[in-house]
């Protein structure tokens, strides 16, 4: 066995913590998360990170530290932490392991296409910690076993299901004599789901009791942690909470907790013998700010190491943006227009924007004008703060793209689902237009498709070249050539009918970033076809009617002239 072989793994797609101790995985040391938690003694706290950055890793192992398992199966869970940071803060943190009951429950399953199928896998999950807890019923008044034994079997209704957290709870207190831990994790998954899916009301309806009734006034909680992606306004679903800690992205607070800091990713790459990729990895997967303290993306970090690990000259690639469906962006592919599509296109060429941030949304609100989506993308992890300032007493944050990783995203996946929508946009008028001859509305018609479409790439005449290979080539029973040699050059496109008959028509494109040029330009690509004598092999096919066009772009704008025949 080589050296190689010899290390521990990377631990994939693993995300329980004990799991992750047990089978020997690599693990970068968070439990110092327990410590600040016990010294910060808020009830109720609200930690948002974007998807894949540990979340339920770190839920897991709160789960591991604080819980009781004498009644569960009497698992030794303190072995667990020997050797980690937590053990090493002193007895007094040490102290309060395996001491409480633990409620711990995960929405990130109910992602479902209706309110029943989502409710139905909410209502299992907390079935399942009704079963896992069954032992409690022993010490609890008949009346209460009944609705106890309604819960674990899934048989309460609704009602029964919108309280039923805090009444485990209370059953927990009687049998252990001590407050319990409610740990909860992905808990806007529902939300977002019912958002994109049409029943977002219904579902607030359920979780808005759901979760005040377990951290308002409950006088059976020790304290709860929960996790998610957004901060969803208290207005919606945390009514009347006062004593609620909401951790964002913008807070220092447990900023090192989430994602892999560059020490610690400097500890992976000299474990794996991989220092001559730190460069590399920070290029493609750092660049997120929690806080003050800059993150990489733990998901994407830890699948191109592995993939160093069996190939040490593999190319990055874009993990995260695969790990979801992205609908929430692919919506404002939907509804971007105006200055927001412009906005968009200086975030796909390397730029920043600024936005005002608040933090309080519902996704009912994120559609409703362009900052709220921007808000949006931030918390998620698609922009990362690159600066902020006041604005009298609002906050503006200059806003970027993170990395490699995301640039991806930004052209290929925005680009491709633009593109998706403009395919859908009617091009009769444009095409009899260039058929007939006629230039104005070519100019007309092409300057409005112009400023409906997306480009990261202005100045650069390759994306002109493709945006009109795009619009010419819904003209039937036409055969596009692009770049093909003809007279005495290369003509940039000719259209042939394809009959061998009938019409044909070149154009010739130029570009400049000068629109005091753009009219020069357009007259030079006229000048072109002349020269070249683009025309002649066309006549020479048969084709005696050749139309014959100068485009030039500038931006978002056109200037389109004609040959005569």
């Amino acid at each position: 066995m080589d050296a190689k072989e010899e290390l521990v793994s990377l631990p994939i797609g693993i995300s329980f913590f004990d799991q992750v101790i047990e089978e020997n995985a690599f693990y970068i040391d968070k439990t110092l998360l327990v410590k600040d938690l016990l010294d910060r003694l808020s009830a109720v706290t609200l930690c948002t990170r974007p998807r894949r950055f540990g979340k339920t890793l770190n839920q897991t192992m709160l789960k591991c530290f604080f819980e009781d398992t004498a009644p569960i199966g009497g698992k030794d869970t303190r072995t667990l932490f020997k050797g980690l940071k937590i053990e090493s803060a002193g007895a007094q943190y040490m102290e309060h392991q395996g001491k409480y009951p633990v409620i711990f429950l995960s929405f990130k399953e109910a992602k479902r296409e209706s309110f029943d199928f989502s409710y139905g896998r909410l209502k299992n999950e907390i079935s399942d910690e009704f079963s896992r807890h069954r032992y409690a019923i022993e010490k609890i008044t008949e009346k209460k076993q009944k609705l106890f034994e309604k819960l674990a079997s899934g048989e309460g209704s609704l009602e029964d299901y919108s309280t039923s957290i805090k009444f485990l709870c209370e059953c927990l207190e009687i049998y252990h004599g001590k407050k319990a831990i409610i740990l909860i994790d992905e808990y806007d998954v529902p939300l977002e789901n019912a958002w994109v899916c049409g029943f977002y009301q219904e579902m607030v309806n359920f979780i808005r009791p759901l979760l005040s009734s377990a951290l308002k006034d409950n006088t059976c909680l020790q304290f709860a942690v929960i996790t998610g992606c957004l901060r969803v306004s208290k207005e919606s679903i945390f009514t009347g909470l006062n004593n609620l800690t909401i951790i964002s992205i913008l807070n220092n607070k447990y900023s090192e907790y989430f994602g892999f800091t560059q020490d610690e990713v400097d500890a992976i790459l000299k474990y794996y013998g991989l220092e001559e990729k730190r460069q590399l990895l920070r290029d493609w997967y750092d660049g997120y700010m929690f806080g003050d303290t800059e993150v990489y993306n733990p998901w994407s970090s830890v699948l191109a190491v592995t993939g160093w690990r069996d190939s040490i000259n593999a190319l990055p690639s874009p993990h995260w943006v695969n790990t979801s469906s992205n609908e929430i962006v692919r919506k404002l592919i939907d509804t971007v227009k105006g200055e927001a599509k412009t906005e968009l296109e200086t975030l796909m060429a390397g730029g920043t924007i600024s936005k005002v941030i608040h933090e309080d949304i519902t996704y009912d609100d994120v559609y409703k004008n362009a900052d709220n989506i921007w808000n949006f993308m931030f918390f998620t992890g698609y922009l990362k703060k690159v600066g902020e300032r006041l604005d009298g007493v609002k906050k503006v944050l200059e806003l970027s793209v993170p990395n490699l990783e995301l640039q991806y995203i930004y052209e290929t996946k925005i680009k491709e689902w633009f593109n998706e929508r403009i395919e859908q946009r009617d091009f009769g008028k444009f095409h009899e237009a260039i058929l007939s001859g006629n230039a104005a509305v070519v100019q007309e018609e092409l300057g409005d498709f112009l400023l409906d479409t997306i480009s990261y790439m202005d100045g650069k005449e390759d994306f002109y070249h493709g945006v009109m290979l795009g619009v010419l080539s819904g003209i039937r029973n036409y055969n596009l050539k692009s770049n093909r040699e003809t007279g005495l050059g290369r003509c940039d496109i000719v259209m042939r009918h394809s009959s061998g008959r009938g019409k044909a028509v070149i154009f010739e494109l130029k570009w400049t970033s000068d629109m005091r040029e753009i009219e020069r330009k357009r007259d030079e690509a006229l000048k072109q076809i002349i020269d070249g004598k683009y025309a002649e092999e066309l006549r020479n096919e048969c084709y005696n009617d050749v139309i014959k066009y100068g485009v030039a772009f500038c931006q978002k704008s056109c200037e389109v002239g004609k040959l005569p025949y």
